[in-house]
């Protein structure tokens, strides 16, 4: 029985703005800091074989994504379904400003994640029906270690999904920036054997000293 193993990657910081914003799908180039963490990932990831990679076609998922692949000669591919949750017109708002001026539509997405839209935006609801059929069509033709260098929602979502989580909890998984997630998917079984490691970064939930300790429990 053969088996996929999806290195699920957060892309590195993004460069500081003044107080917490809603990120989506705006640009938002990796900081310093994220650079150093996405060069901790191709160092730690350094002995994995990857087939395939991906990332979503925003910039800090691209630029993590190439600088985990090193020289692997293997090919990117971007994908805009890949993309974090819309945000629409609160795009690049801070959460203070967006609760102070809207605090009944503020409250009611903290109330419902799964189906709330902000202005324009999509709900998490959205957001799972363009992420888990391209997951699907990717493991169909897959084999082997994949690397997905995604964002905070879209892996919350994925992770949500292997772990049978309801999606109106996802905000309860960890995904720091320049985490990594290592899912095993076989005909038989999905099974979460990573979740969180940063190896440059916050302390996350799940730690493993090498790809070895992760792997382990795959057999």
């Amino acid at each position: 029985m053969k088996s996929t193993f999806l290195y699920l990657v957060r892309h590195g910081a993004i460069i500081n703005v003044n107080g917490k914003r809603y990120i989506g799908q705006i640009e938002a180039p990796l900081s310093e800091r994220g650079v150093e963490q996405a060069w901790a990932l191709r160092n730690w990831l350094e002995p994995v074989d990857f087939s395939r990679a991906f990332c979503s076609d925003i910039t800090r998922s691209q630029r993590t994504a190439k600088i985990v692949i090193g020289q692997r000669d293997i090919p990117l591919q971007v994908s805009a379904e890949l993309r974090e949750i819309s945000l629409g017109d609160w795009e690049g708002v801070s959460f203070h400003d967006i609760a102070s001026r809207f605090p009944k539509e503020y409250e009611a997405r903290g109330k419902d994640l799964e189906n709330w839209r902000p202005p324009g935006g999509e709900s998490f609801g959205d957001c799972r029906k363009r992420v888990l059929p391209f997951l699907r069509r990717m493991l169909a033709d897959s084999q082997g270690n994949v690397l997905l260098v995604g964002h905070a929602g879209i892996n919350r979502l994925i992770l949500c999904e292997a772990l049978g989580i309801p999606v109106k909890n996802l905000m309860n998984i960890g995904q720091d920036y320049g985490c990594v997630n290592l899912i095993e998917y076989s005909d038989s079984r999905v099974r979460l054997h990573l979740q969180n490691y940063a190896p440059l970064g916050t302390r996350p939930v799940a730690q493993a000293s090498s790809i070895a300790d992760a792997r382990k429990a795959a057999h």
